[in-house]
């Protein structure tokens, strides 16, 4: 039995692989001219202008600046309150209301105080008269007594009655001092100028000796109080306020953005700082 040899021809697949190769190179060969089409693409955009203000450079003096914030406060805060008990009658002004020095805030019924007043000034007047008589009979006995148609028992007497009738003058006028001072303390008047904030009872409302009424503020001037944290030493601190007014609820002509300043600086150690 004979065998023959068999070749195997290879020439299919060595084209296949040439051509493989030949397509990387081609690609190869096109990858730079693609990324400098991007690149030109990239660099054809317009350019951004942007507005550059010029100016010559000259020397000035620079004053460094703390800037904070702060809190405005009324300058004085007074609680008005009741001197005498009583119904509130009537009540003349509401929170947010402008008042002046001796402005009438309110009134308590004054009938009990305007008849007790009344019964000071009888009883003074009854208090008089029996002054004038005992001192009308004090000159008759001392004549007597001169003339020692009287004993002395009764003459003594007589001075007594005149002493204990002015005594007793001085303690009605008294009373009837503190009668008008309680009728005249019926009526609230404000203590200082400045505005309401704060209405604390209504018409009609029992109040007793103390019980608070009005809660006033003092705004003119105002006090501002800030805290600026020192890090070196400052020689002079000078403030400047400025002042928004937009944004406060009241009468835009009594509020003014200028300002004059007061300072009363106060050093915390703890915190470093200038309050």
């Amino acid at each position: 039995m004979r065998f023959q040899k068999s070749k195997i021809s290879c020439r299919p697949a060595a084209k296949r692989l040439s051509a493989a190769s030949l397509l990387v190179l081609v690609l190869l060969a096109l990858l730079p001219l693609a990324l400098t089409s991007c690149q030109n693409e990239k660099a054809a955009q317009p350019e951004r202008l942007v507005n550059v203000r010029v100016s010559p450079a000259e020397i000035k003096k620079v004053q460094p600046y703390l800037e904070t914030t702060g809190t405005l406060k009324a300058f004085e805060e007074v609680i008005v309150s009741s001197e005498v008990d009583g119904i509130l009658k009537t009540i003349t002004v509401d929170e947010g209301s402008p008042v002046g020095m001796g402005t009438l805030l309110a009134e308590i019924n004054e009938t009990d105080y305007r008849l007790d007043r009344q019964r000071s000034e009888a009883a003074l007047k009854q208090t008089q008269a029996s002054l004038a008589n005992a001192r009308a009979e004090y000159k008759r006995k001392e004549t007597l007594y001169q003339e020692e148609l009287i004993t002395k028992q009764q003459f003594d007497d007589i001075s007594t009655k005149v002493a204990l009738a002015e005594a007793e003058i001085d303690r009605v006028k008294a009373t009837l001092a503190i009668s008008r001072e309680k009728h005249v303390r019926t009526k609230i008047y404000s203590p200082i100028s400045g505005a309401v904030k704060e209405k604390k009872v209504s018409v009609g409302d029992y109040v007793r000796n103390g019980t608070p009424l009005f809660q006033l503020i003092k705004i003119n001037p105002l006090k501002l109080n800030f805290t600026i944290s020192i890090w070196k030493r400052v020689g002079a601190i000078r403030i400047l306020v400025r002042m928004d007014t937009t944004s406060i609820p009241m009468q835009p002509a009594r509020l003014s953005s200028k300002a004059s300043v007061g300072l009363h600086p106060h050093w915390d150690s703890a915190s470093n700082s200038i309050s």
